[in-house]
């Protein structure tokens, strides 16, 4: 490895043969970072992308309160009746961070999220953080995940439920299926 000189920047800063001073050094440099960027730039492109066209990726998404009142249930504004928000059915796993059971929950949400993507949206609220919506829905146990059709009133399941428990309620409460093995 060469001394490095600071007065002279990066062509005398590397080993030999990649950007050390030898053969025409800004050449050397600037094609080392073209092959280097011009991937990484694609890279970010494509990963922005996958963002801004919602649940690309299959994703459960956080919600709060403001979110759950526009995208669920206002249960400030309707609270007689059940009335859902939603354009699409929607899974809601109510957790804690603390909780073991809901970090075994988490993946497989997260599996099905990549699953069902397109046909169910699956949301996540931290009982935690939002307190009030626990104690609307009286939740006392977690985790307890909140199975919400477009039509009709919802229904839940308390405690670890397995991903193919999970599933039959997807495929007959939600999707309506009469068997699951149907696509």
């Amino acid at each position: 490895m060469k001394k490095v000189d600071f007065k002279s920047g990066l062509t005398k800063s590397v080993n030999d043969g990649f950007c050390d001073g030898s053969h025409a050094p800004e050449a050397a440099c600037i094609k080392w970072l073209f092959y280097f960027l011009l991937p990484l730039t694609f890279f970010n492109i494509a990963c922005s992308h996958a963002q801004s066209t919602g649940n690309a990726g299959g994703e459960v998404f956080l919600l709060n309160k403001a979110d759950f009142l526009t995208k669920v249930y206002n249960y400030e504004k309707n609270s007689d009746e059940w009335t859902f928000e939603g354009k699409k059915p929607c899974i809601i796993d109510f957790y804690a961070d603390w909780c073991g059971p809901c970090r075994r929950v988490a993946p497989i949400m997260k599996e099905l999220a990549s699953e069902y993507k397109g046909r169910i949206d699956f949301y996540k609220i931290d009982v935690d953080k939002e307190q009030e919506l626990a104690a609307a829905f009286g939740i006392t146990s977690i985790p307890l995940i909140l199975f919400v059709p477009v039509g009709g009133k919802p229904q839940a399941a308390a405690g670890f439920q397995p991903k193919e428990t999970i599933v039959e309620q997807i495929d007959g409460f939600l999707l309506g299926k009469t068997d699951s093995k149907e696509e």
